[in-house]
């Protein structure tokens, strides 16, 4: 999930050029048309309590936490779900208000297993929280009746995350970002009333449909889902923006660190590149940033068969840029010349070709990018008019086709949302 510190409105932001115009606990706030009461609260400022609704998903309205009064309709209706319309009078917070969503909270908990401080997501878990914010201060339902936690058995199957349906509240939040976000559909809610339950297919995770993207990870509000590395090594005490080290994409991430140590990746929902998704690569394969073999300090040597040497970063460039200029002095100018990775971003790339070009004066440039990724960018050059593009760009009624590709390997990101 993302860090509960990380505000986050409850539904997706709307776009629209008529404004509306509301009162939201007798403050007046203008929004664009399509904008739900929610999140008009939330750009007024206004946290309204709630359990199945995030940003990064369309409205779904299961969890009853998000309920408002609205002046001249019957009953509580959830701000999720319904649209702000012009002159409409909402309140947020009152007695019966107070006293549903304690009944509703109550109704979780009641259902939940009470181990908070051994529990890996302790201090960044969304029931824990709302828990506090509705103000319930007892559970009057024993656990002398059926209950989902107690023969429930936790699949560690996938090498990323643990599923543990103990602690499921069957909000759909992971069954959804599998729809929404990544289009994969692994997951679904299985069964009627009681018996609901959240399921990847009839095997565990290993074995089903799920690709590791972690979308339904990080949609989760519980510990149902919970990356490895939380499990190990506890939650993190601060987070530094940084972008990826795969392919050329270039995804937005927050680092979470707790010291020196990473101890996970969360996908920057502010990344324009992304929008706060990633593949497997970028989210979970991050170990190599603190392997004891990476190496973190320039080296040289003057002979294949020499042992490399550590020296400064002055020397070592100084040393590179001598070598260039020795060779082309015994064997020519075009002596020389580069090749990037499909890995590197457009500007790293036209960085290169500006220093062969301009600094080694002659055109011995080329990327694997041209090779490997050329069958991707002529079929979406042919179906979009575009070979390259975020994955914003193609629209989800748009069929598609590439040809022997595999664009979901070298670019999954991108790729993720067709469907």
């Amino acid at each position: 999930m993302y860090s509960v510190k990380e505000p986050d409105a409850g539904t997706p932001e709307r776009k629209s050029s008529e404004q509306v115009t509301l009162e939201i606990d007798g403050h007046a706030v203008t929004v664009p048309a399509g904008t739900s009461v929610m999140r008009a609260a939330a750009d007024a400022g206004v946290r309204v309590p709630k359990l199945c609704a995030t940003e990064s998903l369309e409205a779904f309205g299961s969890c009853r936490l998000c309920l408002v009064q609205i002046e001249g309709r019957r009953g509580y209706p959830a701000s999720c779900t319904t649209i702000a319309e012009p002159g409409m009078k909402v309140r947020t917070q009152s007695d019966p208000l107070a006293k549903l969503r304690r009944g509703v909270m109550e109704m979780y908990i009641s259902d939940h297993p009470l181990d908070c401080l051994t529990c890996p997501t302790n201090g960044n878990c969304e029931l824990q929280e709302q828990a506090g914010v509705v103000g319930l201060r007892e559970v009057r339902y024993g656990e002398g009746g059926a209950n989902h936690f107690k023969k429930a058995e936790k699949d560690t199957s996938n090498p990323y995350f643990d599923f543990d349906p103990a602690k499921c509240i069957a909000c759909s939040r992971c069954v959804r970002a599998c729809e929404e976000v990544q289009g994969t559909f692994a997951l679904t809610l299985q069964g009627r009333g009681f018996e609901s339950k959240i399921a990847s297919g009839n095997t565990d995770f290993k074995s089903s449909e799920c690709v590791s993207c972690g979308a339904c990870v990080q949609a989760c509000p519980t510990a149902t889902l919970v990356e490895k590395s939380i499990v190990e090594r506890g939650q993190p005490d601060h987070s530094v923006v940084t972008t990826c080290a795969y392919c050329g994409v270039g995804c937005s991430f927050r680092a979470e660190v707790k010291g020196s140590e990473v101890v996970r990746m969360v996908p920057n929902k502010d990344g324009h590149a992304n929008h706060g998704h990633s593949c497997v690569k970028g989210r979970f394969a991050w170990g190599y940033a603190t392997h004891k073999d990476r190496i973190t300090k320039p080296m040289i040597r003057s002979s294949i068969r020499d042992p490399w040497r550590e020296v400064s970063w002055d020397e070592a460039i100084a040393y590179a840029a001598s070598e260039f200029k020795r060779i082309q002095a015994e064997h020519g100018r075009g002596a020389v010349g580069g090749i990037t990775s499909s890995r590197c971003t457009n500007e790293e790339t036209y960085l290169v070709q500006k220093l062969v070009r301009a600094a080694f004066g002659n055109n011995n440039v080329d990327t694997c990018a041209r090779v490997c990724h050329s069958p991707t960018g002529y079929g979406l050059k042919t179906t979009l008019g575009e070979s390259a593009a975020p994955r914003t760009s193609t629209p989800s009624s748009t069929p598609t086709s590439s040809s022997s590709s595999a664009p979901t390997r070298r670019t999954p990101t991108p790729c993720s949302p067709r469907r």
